[in-house]
């Protein structure tokens, strides 16, 4: 996409936001919304990375929106030696990645009724076929269930949930069934894209561990990480800009938006690439 040395020089400044998501999994937004909404922010670049599935982009024409580079995303459910890992896939062929949406599909569906079935014991009766209405019969995620939660007052908000049953390490988050991170690394290689680490700093491991996370990563055929998102403060941005060159990876930058009620995560509102580390969108292709 971008070839020239000046334009590689600019490029950390360009307004890129390779992590979002809509109603095709747990955003809130549609994705004609989410693209107004980026083009309005004055994002240049987006990838919509919606979880475990690219559904979003048989809605999208890219001749549509010529304001805007579209770049095909999304964000895979893995594990790693005990921890859920995402790993965003960018840039890769479409059709290839459907086979791979049915596979995480499966697997989210099975998590879901046994989600389910704790909440059944918790009193809310009929838990999966109210989600599943939520979801217009779509695999449903843990935000999902926490917003039934919610809604059928089992809890007053959201964090509630998350903090007392679908947080990691509590009985909702559940892993089992998700493939290895470096099987998910391996289908976003073979469908021709880059895969990312999602906001490793939201992973809660020591800097010993997260640098092998990031070993483990490279050696699968991992080539960037997040550097810059919501909730990166500026020293640890700085600290992920130090691994993106001791293990030359590229850094990518998105907001993890999901809803315009979450003012502090909106589309485009992320620092920019910190220097010297080259920008994953160097290398990635618009539709």
């Amino acid at each position: 996409m971008i070839t020239t040395d000046a334009d590689k020089a600019n490029a950390r400044y360009v307004n890129a936001d390779l992590h979002c998501h809509t109603n095709q999994s747990d955003g809130t937004l549609s994705v004609t919304e989410i693209l107004d909404r980026a083009i309005s922010n004055g994002v240049e670049i987006l990838s919509i990375t919606d979880h475990d599935t690219v559904s979003a982009y048989d809605r999208i024409n890219p001749a549509d929106y010529p304001e805007i580079k579209i770049v095909s995303g999304i964000e895979l459910s893995t594990k790693w030696d005990g921890v859920g890992i995402h790993i965003v896939g960018l840039g890769f062929d479409l059709e290839k990645m459907k086979p791979i949406e049915v596979s995480q599909a499966a697997v989210r569906m099975k998590r879901a009724e046994r989600i389910a079935q704790l909440f059944e014991k918790k009193g809310l009766n009929n838990a999966l076929n109210k989600v599943l209405d939520m979801t217009k019969g779509a695999p449903p995620g843990r935000l999902h269930f926490a917003k039934l939660a919610v809604l059928e007052g089992l809890y007053a908000t959201q964090a509630d949930v998350f903090k007392k049953l679908l947080g990691n390490g509590k009985p909702g988050d559940v892993k089992s069934g998700w493939p290895e991170l470096e099987q998910a690394v391996n289908w976003i290689v073979q469908a021709g894209g880059i895969a990312v680490i999602a906001h490793p700093h939201k992973y809660k491991m020591t800097n010993t561990k997260l640098k092998r996370l990031f070993q483990a990563f490279s050696d699968a055929g991992g080539s960037a990480i997040e550097v810059s998102g919501t909730g990166i403060d500026t020293q640890r941005r700085l600290y992920l800009s130090q691994l993106c060159q001791q293990f030359e990876f590229l850094g990518s930058r998105g907001s993890d938006f999901h809803s315009p009620g979450q003012s502090w995560c909106d589309l485009g509102r992320v620092a920019a690439i910190p220097d010297p580390v080259i920008p994953v969108w160097n290398y990635l292709e618009p539709l």
